[in-house]
């Protein structure tokens, strides 16, 4: 089993930067997939970012969504469990709940598919004010 926490979210005017954070419980962390993903009212929730197993049959080390790429940074700190989402020149367009998640199977490359994470955050609010 794995919890997840997510902190670090808040209010912040278009073009600022925010760092989430995601800690997680569990002995097999550095073992699993990791993703951020994020909902806005009235709309599914989508892939935001997504980073590899620290052990992992993938080449792929992690991967975006186009809308975030070259603004948002995914990382990892397997030591600390955590796993964090740098957000720079945020837009109003980024408003959302932001959901950190982990992949249900061992040594996992970047996934953008929900159905690949079997264990969720309560989600964290992000708002960017224009």
């Amino acid at each position: 089993q794995v919890q997840l926490v997510e902190s670090g979210g808040g209010l912040v005017q278009a073009g600022g930067s925010l760092r989430l954070s995601c800690a997680a419980s569990g002995r097999t962390f550095s073992s699993r997939g990791m993703g951020w993903f994020r909902q806005a009212p009235g709309k599914e929730r989508e892939f935001v970012a997504a980073i590899r197993a620290a052990i992992s049959w993938s080449a792929l080390s992690s991967y975006y969504a186009d809308s975030v790429k070259g603004r948002f940074t995914i990382s990892r700190d397997n030591v600390k469990n955590t796993v964090y989402l740098q957000m720079n020149s945020l837009k109003p367009e980024d408003t959302a709940v932001y959901y950190c998640a982990a992949q249900q199977y061992h040594y996992s490359g970047p996934s953008t598919e929900l159905g690949q994470y079997d264990y969720w955050g309560q989600g964290t609010q992000v708002t960017v004010s224009s």
